[in-house]
Order: C-alpha cells, then structure tokens, then sequence
C-alpha cells in the first residue's frame, strides 16, 4: 500500500491532505506537534482537529506528534515505511511575518531546516517518492508593492492593459526585495525543495500560496485572513485592519482547491516546479470587501479599528497567475470562490465559535 507522509497533518492545508487521500483509499502518516499553539496561543490549537481525524479515519490515519527538526525521530517516521512513501505533503511551518520577527531563530528552523530534515530523509530513504512543498508568495517579497496601482472605492487594482492584470506568475523576481524574516526562511525552503529536484533528480515542487483558506483553519490574529474574520464577526471580537486604507486586495484559495493540486502533481509529477498558485481572478477580495461579505453572512456587524501601519512585508495587491499550473494540469479547475468559502467558514464552525 502507498504511503503519504503529511507534515502540518492537522492544520489547515495538512488535515485537507489528509482526508482527500484517506478519502482515496490511501494510508495517511501525520506528523504535527500543534506548534501553531505555541506560535499563537490556545485559541489557535489544531487538536481539535487532530481529534477529528483520527476519529473519523481510524487505522488509515497514524499520527505522529513530532518536531519536523528532530533528525531522530523524523528518520524512524521515514524507515518505518522505507519505499513504500509514494508523497510526502509537507505543510509544517511558522506562518506569520510578526511572530518570526519575535523569534527568528525558531522561525528559521522550522521552516528552513525542518524542510532540510524531510528532503535529505526522502532522498535517501524513498527518493521515487514526490515530495510537494507548501511555499508562499511572500517568497517574492514586497516587490508587488512596486506595481502601479489604481484606487478604487473598495480596493486597489491593476490596470487591465498591465502584463499583471491576470495575475502575477513565476518570473517575478525574488531578489532585491525586503522579505520579513518569515519570508526569508521559506525562500531558504522554497529553493533546498527546488535544489533536491535539480541536484538529486527528485519529483519536487514548490506551490507558492497566495491565502489559503477553509473551514478546518485554526485563524488567528496574525495568521488565517478569512478564517479568523469570519470568527471575529460571529463572536464580536474586535478586528484591526493594518495601513493600506483596508483596500489590500488577496485571492484567496480553499484548502480542497489547493490539495485536489497537490493530486494532480502526484498522478504525474515533474523535477523541481515552482508554481503560483490561488484564486486568481475567480476568487479574491479586499479587506474591505471581505468585511462586508462576513457581515451579511453572519448576519452581524464586524467591529473593526483601522490602524494606519501596514504589517511589514504585507502586500497591498496579490492576485496569483496559475495559468502555468493550469497548463500542465488542464484538468484542474478552481471550484470554490469567496462567497462560497466563507459560507462554508461559517457554517462549519458555528458549533465552535458561537
């Protein structure tokens, strides 16, 4: 039987991977020590879902509540299995700019050397296997930010004439541009994936996420935009909203949407891809635009406060070109747009949050 190995098995991204595949008849292996708790408090424990995982899959589903540093106990995961890993998923990190800066040390290990630790194992231990990094656009830095931008009443946008207007692709460059520290250490992890599929020939890809976002999202102030909106209206707990006059625009991803990608890869993988990846024109918003879709959803006023300093390495425009992804996989589609994704945020977790 194959094997697939995810890394942040009960966060968001992690534990969509792992009810697509258990969902597909494979064996799932989890590894996730809810360090998203420590990064951003109990509010943002992913054990509940965790719990709901192994409930819900039983023996297709082993979980495994280790440190992706930890060389040991990260090569008895690998050697348990040998070559019968067909995917590693790996979605384990540190996401948030402001936390990084707080602890760069953690941040960079985490995200940089903890992905060192799952290359070098799956090269010598499972090196037919794919191996599909969870990337980020912030890669590129704020070099977006360059962009010439119009204001609207809602939102920033991008002249229809410009090259950008559908999106922004892989050219981009990811130098010469002020990163944050978290953007640094997954550059450092976006390029080892990139060098193990150029150097060693292994079935690598980086998937440079714009937001990602769904209903098993443990939001939190410093990371999970929709998510954490969406809770915050329901329960009336207030929300700031950092510089940019509220009008940064995000496409935005569901986590089915995203996985059903890492799937398409799988079927019929290639050597060190990088691909953009998100809601692209079918799915995205403002700030402001997804303030007022959170209202009229929850059927309540968001309490809001502007603050006039934008976050560090934030961008004011992000809308991720995937026709390349889309080339190499044409039967790939989008399916869920904002409207869509925020229903279901909320419907799922009216039981949690209210």
């Amino acid at each position: 039987m194959s094997i697939i190995i995810v890394t942040g098995s009960a966060g968001l991204i992690g534990s969509e991977s792992v009810r697509f595949f258990c969902e597909k008849g494979y064996r799932v292996v989890g590894i996730d020590n809810n360090m998203r708790e420590t990064f951003f408090g109990k509010a943002a424990s992913t054990e509940w879902n965790r719990d709901r995982l192994l409930e819900d899959y039983g023996e297709k589903y082993i979980h495994h509540a280790i440190d992706i540093r930890d060389r040991e106990a990260i090569a008895h995961v690998f050697n348990t299995y040998g070559k019968d890993i067909s995917l590693i998923i790996h979605t384990a990190a540190q996401p948030s700019h402001d936390w990084a800066a707080s602890d760069p040390h953690t941040d960079f290990t985490v995200n940089a050397n903890g992905t060192l630790v799952l290359l070098e194992n799956t090269r010598l231990i499972c090196p037919e296997a794919v191996f599909i990094f969870c990337s980020t656009n912030k890669v590129y830095g704020d070099t977006p930010n360059y962009l010439p931008l119009n204001e609207q009443e809602l939102r920033w946008e991008i002249d229809e004439t410009h090259p950008y207007n559908k999106g922004i692709d892989e050219k981009m460059s990811i130098d010469q541009t002020k990163h944050s520290l978290f953007g640094v250490s997954k550059v450092a992890a976006d390029i080892l994936v990139q060098e193990y599929g150029r150097y060693f020939g292994m079935r690598t890809a980086s998937f440079r996420g714009g937001c990602l976002t769904g209903p098993s999202h443990s939001g939190a102030e410093l990371h999970g935009f929709l998510s954490y909106l969406m809770k915050c209206t329901m329960t009336g707990t207030p929300y700031n909203v950092y510089g940019y006059k509220g009008k940064q625009v995000r496409d935005n991803i569901h986590s089915y949407d995203l996985v059903n990608a890492f799937y398409h890869f799988y079927q019929n993988p290639r050597v060190a891809e990088v691909y953009n990846i998100g809601g692209g024109r079918f799915s995205n918003c403002s700030m402001l635009e997804a303030i007022q879709e959170c209202e009229a959803i929850a059927d309540k006023k968001l309490k809001w406060e502007y603050q006039e300093s934008n976050r560090i390495g934030d961008h004011i425009w992000w809308i991720s070109n995937i026709e390349k992804f889309k080339s190499h996989y044409p039967e790939w589609n989008l399916t869920y747009g904002i409207t869509d994704i925020l229903k279901e945020i909320f419907t799922h977790n009216v039981g949690r949050w209210v």
